[in-house]
Formats: C-alpha cells, sequence, structure tokens
C-alpha cells in the first residue's frame, strides 16, 4: 500500500493531523501489506530573514489555539513571546530531506523532531541551530547534517518535491494521497480531518477498485 503525503513540518494543520494519520495507517495496517508513504515537502512560506509583523503573529498564534480546540494536540504558547518568528518554512522543509538523504525512512522522525522543537518547546524551526538539534535528536551525524542541509543535491530534491506539489495541484496542506497498484492517485484528504474519514474514504476506493 502506497502513499503520498503532502505536508510542511511547520504547518501547524499538519501537527494536528499527525495523530489522525498515524491512527489511519495503524488500522489498515497487514503484516503482508504494510503502508508504506512517501513524504513530500510542500514549502509553505519562502525563505525570509524579515521577522514576522504583529499582526500575523497573531493571526498564526489564534490558529493554534483554534487547532488545539479541534484535534488532539496542544501548543506551547510560549514561543511568541520568546522567540523572533519568521515566515520562512524552506529550510525546516530542506532539514527533512536532508535527513532523509543521510538516512532513508527517517522523514517522519524528523519531521516530528522538528514539530516538537517548535510546538512544544517554544523552539524557532526557522534558525539552523534547532534543526541541527533536531537532527543530532533523531541520530543524525551533526557534521554531515549541516554539510547536507546546505547542499546543491538537497536544494534540488526541494525543488523536485515543490514541481510535485504544483503538478498535483494541492493547494493547502496537509493532502495525502492513495496510489493504486497501476500508479493511479486518489485523494484522501486535502485538509485535516480525522483518521475514520481517512478510513471511510479509503474503503470507498478500495470497494471502487474491486466492483
Amino acid at each position: 500500500m502506497q502513499f503520498l503525503y503532502v505536508m510542511d513540518p511547520m504547518c501547524a494543520w499538519c501537527y494536528g493531523f499527525e495523530p489522525e494519520l498515524e491512527s489511519f495507517l495503524l488500522s489498515i495496517e497487514r503484516p503482508e501489506n504494510k503502508p508504506n508513504v512517501s513524504w513530500v515537502m510542500g514549502g509553505l512560506a519562502p525563505d525570509n530573514d524579515v521577522p514576522m509583523d504583529e499582526e500575523l503573529k497573531e493571526t498564526i498564534a489564534s490558529y493554534w489555539h483554534q487547532i488545539e480546540n479541534k484535534t488532539s494536540v496542544t501548543f506551547n504558547h510560549d514561543y511568541w513571546g520568546i522567540n523572533t518568528p519568521y515566515r520562512a518554512t524552506y529550510k525546516a522543509c530542506r532539514a527533512v530531506i536532508a535527513a532523509e538523504r543521510l538516512k532513508p525512512k527517517s522523514s517522519q522522525n524528523m519531521v516530528k523532531a522538528i514539530q516538537s522543537a517548535y510546538y512544544q518547546q517554544a523552539r524557532n524551526p526557522s534558525l539552523d541551530d534547532t534543526l541541527i538539534a533536531c537532527a543530532d535528536s533523531i541520530g543524525l551525524k551533526v557534521a554531515e547534517f549541516k554539510r547536507e542541509l546546505k547542499s546543491q543535491e538537497t536544494e534540488q530534491k526541494f525543488q523536485e518535491h515543490l514541481g510535485l506539489v504544483r503538478h498535483l495541484q494541492v493547494g493547502g496542506f496537509p493532502a495525502l494521497f492513495f496510489i493504486d497498484s497501476q500508479n493511479r492517485l486518489y485523494p484522501l484528504t486535502h485538509g485535516y480531518c480525522q483518521a475514520s474519514h481517512l478510513a471511510q474514504r479509503f474503503n470507498q476506493i478500495q470497494s471502487h477498485a474491486h466492483s
């Protein structure tokens, strides 16, 4: 079972979606057919070294409260008082790609490390130091990761991810697709939803394929 997951490690709705995604994947897992997820970095906000203005900070901070009310995740709201936030997620996306290049199948662990640093520990994931600490926490060699984060190969791979996102016409995150044995893509969700919705949509696709 192949899935394509388009997300951004600094997308708060993706953080809220994570427990639902895990619950869904667990519910369909079979010993002979484990779900295989390709993580695609969506690139929410381009590189930018200008601090966020107060209005944008308040807007995003308000989203965090909305997401807490609708999902099972919690946020450390101290983030806004102790950091200089930037509207820049590309570096965090590159960090996930760099981790995957150094250690295949590590995308999810790296995303979780970034989400934990950002949303729970109130650390700034737009900064190299935070991303390096995240890489270290999942067992990557710091010197290798630093090199990979800035490498041309990582940038090229990231551009491929962005090209795929455009090709799939994904306008928001999270977005999850099922890929069948004929390599056809079926959207399971565009945006946050619960595991039960994913399962229902997945079952519809399966029954349609077998009818």
